[in-house]
């Protein structure tokens, strides 16, 4: 991702800087912010959630409930995480032909997805927060520079929802798939769902960290209990 421009500075003849500069350069800060403590947040977020589970007893309903929420997520990032040529091609096809952002909706699923195995209002509220918090500016950001980097964005986003997933694939006004729109095809990787992105995107990573939390969901209040009235 590459660093977008910063507001103009003020005249050097004028005492203050316009309220809407200041709201500009506010958010343009946060998304900077955003964009480094994403990945330390969410693991901040996990370690929070081993703690209610360690709080709480397990669920088993919920739980089996929560999987339908977590593997559709988990599907869902798995196919855009195999599909998306970063900073290469404006992807259009496969999930992005559904939504802009697949990889965050499906990462949304499986968050609310854990948050209804603990049945936790509290992880609940922290985890949308958070959610809201540092992905809208992300978002924002990277779709500032994909509109700079490809032409065909505009019509993209004309066709493709940001975030809530379209119930068809889009199509252009002709009838053409919506691929037409990439003008920058540069990647080797072939087209379609490939293995060796899912790999390149360690993408295995999130069907990991799902399996540990369900692991733990099921395991750690009990162990903790067992080893609590074993020492008294």
């Amino acid at each position: 991702m590459t660093e977008h421009s910063t507001p103009p500075k003020p005249h050097p003849t004028r005492g203050l800087v316009p309220q809407r500069q200041v709201r500009g350069a506010g958010v343009e800060w946060w998304e900077r912010v955003a964009r480094r403590i994403r990945v330390p947040l969410g693991f901040a977020t996990a370690g929070f959630y081993l703690v209610e589970c360690a709080r709480q007893a397990p669920h088993p309903t919920a739980i089996a409930w929560s999987l339908a929420l977590v593997v559709s997520g988990l599907a869902l990032r798995a196919a855009a995480s195999g599909t998306v040529k970063k900073n290469r091609e404006l992807t259009v096809t496969g999930p992005y032909a559904y939504t802009r952002n697949p990889l965050y909706v499906g990462s949304a699923l499986i968050a609310a997805g854990f948050a209804l195995a603990l049945m936790s209002m509290l992880v609940a509220l922290v985890v949308a927060v958070g959610f809201a918090a540092i992905y809208i500016p992300v978002i924002g950001s990277e779709e500032r520079f994909l509109r700079a980097a490809f032409p065909g964005f505009d019509v993209y986003c004309r066709l493709v929802p940001r975030f809530i997933p379209r119930l068809t694939p889009a199509k252009l006004n002709n009838g053409k798939d919506i691929g037409a729109v990439s003008t920058h095809v540069t990647s080797d990787a072939p087209e379609g769902f490939s293995r060796m992105l899912y790999r390149k995107h360690r993408e295995y990573n999130s069907a990991l960290g799902a399996a540990l939390l369900y692991l733990s969901l099921l395991f750690l209040h009990p162990l903790l209990e067992l080893l609590w009235h074993g020492n008294r």
